[in-house]
């Protein structure tokens, strides 16, 4: 990928010629904002959709505890699209038909672009094969319509194609150690807890396929800090008339329910952390973790002791920050696998849909505090100098199982 510099005014007219015409598909906005307007946005993704026959620009406002999404007719999006570029965000992803662009605004004011083709054109929007997935299209569900991602006759709306690939992304995700959990022999509804469930889409879909589809009895919990969203959750779930779902506005971890399964989709930060304790204190037989917002070790990485050697890495921000997220869920992978958990690090869904796309994957029936991976672990910590957040929430049966608690 070929990189060269622009000004700022020519950025401005790159970014508005790229979204405004035709063969924009999509854009992320995110990283640190370079001006100082002032804004609670942490994210912006703006979209090309079809709505009514009419070509629209979808734009999605994140913040850490809500989004807003709003569509602009293409004609009109220029003064939304001002807005969004009046923050300065750091890092910008453009995606058209024709090519993927990369934008980086650094800390001097230079803004790098690079530039690379797209290997498969519309790929997106060519939906004629069928796959093989858990919620297929083309046929009518009345859950996937309620919750206003398919039409009554089944077709995918263009704005929800996004949220019904990670859905069934997900469910694949599930379905590959359901099995080898056990569960579907338990012999009782399994009980599942969704910490920091959001907007519950994933928690309806979840309940409803194992139910309705595996005729799998299942109950689960979504628990959100948000009370808007959870009240939004209630109303759905009264409108679908389902049973087995309950949902509470609760701080994750502070709720002790029983949970065969715990999923933590795009918790921020520690709350990823209190997830993983609460199935570790309930012996969840399968965790599925999708981290989000790695802030704790951020910090704490410093280019001293052993880690010396890797200054030229911790020096540059970007990089120092991507390596404490590696860093932060390697300490959480093997933290499951010291406490009994046959754990693997995936990719979840497409970077295209979310940059935050790494999925824990654990399933309980292993060994307990293996001399090797304890003798691993206490060298990751010692390297870097840091005591993972997880390690201090697990408190002293951890420690004694690390050989350094009271016997």
């Amino acid at each position: 990928m070929a990189i060269t510099e622009l000004n700022t005014a020519n950025l401005q007219d790159l970014v508005s010629q790229v979204i405004l015409r035709p063969g924009f598909r999509r854009a992320t906005f995110s990283g640190v904002p370079r001006s100082h307007v002032a804004t609670n946005w942490q994210r912006v993704i703006i979209r090309a959709v079809e709505i009514r026959e009419q070509d629209q620009r979808q734009f999605s406002y994140f913040d850490s505890t809500k989004d807003i999404t709003k569509n602009v007719p293409t004609r009109d999006a220029a003064a939304a699209l001002a807005e969004v570029l009046a923050i300065a965000f750091s890092a910008i992803h453009l995606t058209t038909d024709a090519e993927e662009i990369d934008i980086r605004l650094t800390k001097k004011g230079k803004v790098q672009v690079g530039r690379k083709p797209v290997v498969t054109a519309n790929r997106d929007r060519q939906h004629n094969r069928i796959k093989a997935v858990p919620l297929p299209e083309g046929r009518a569900d009345r859950v996937l319509t309620v919750m206003g991602i398919m039409t009554a006759d089944g077709r995918i709306k263009p704005t929800m194609r996004a949220k019904y690939n990670q859905i069934n992304e997900f469910l694949k995700q599930f379905l590959h150690v359901l099995e080898s959990s056990g569960l579907p022999a338990l012999g009782r509804p399994i009980e599942i807890l969704d910490c920091g469930c959001g907007s519950s889409y994933l928690t309806i879909a979840l309940q409803h396929y194992l139910n309705d589809n595996l005729e799998l009895p299942a109950q689960i919990t979504g628990v959100d800090l948000n009370e808007e969203v959870i009240q939004k959750s209630v109303q759905r779930t009264e409108r679908l008339g389902a049973n087995g779902l309950a949902f509470r506005c609760e701080q994750i971890g502070a709720l002790e329910v029983p949970a065969d399964v715990v999923v933590a989709l795009h918790a921020c930060d520690t709350a990823t952390d209190d997830a993983i304790a609460q199935a570790v204190r309930s012996k969840a037989e399968i965790v599925l973790s999708v981290p989000c917002c790695h802030h704790h070790l951020n910090k704490s990485l410093l280019a001293q002791g052993q880690a010396e050697a890797l200054r030229p890495l911790l020096r540059h921000g970007i990089l120092q920050q991507r390596t404490a997220d590696i860093v932060t869920d390697a300490f959480r992978a093997l933290i499951l696998r010291l406490v009994g958990y046959r754990t693997d690090v995936v990719e979840f869904t497409s970077t295209e849909h979310t940059a935050r796309n790494l999925m824990i994957r654990a399933v309980r029936g292993v060994p307990v505090g293996e001399p090797a991976l304890v003798a691993e672990y206490l060298q990751l910590k010692e390297f870097w100098g840091v005591t993972p957040y997880l390690e201090g929430l697990l408190g002293e049966s951890f420690q004694q199982l690390l050989g350094q608690g009271k016997p």
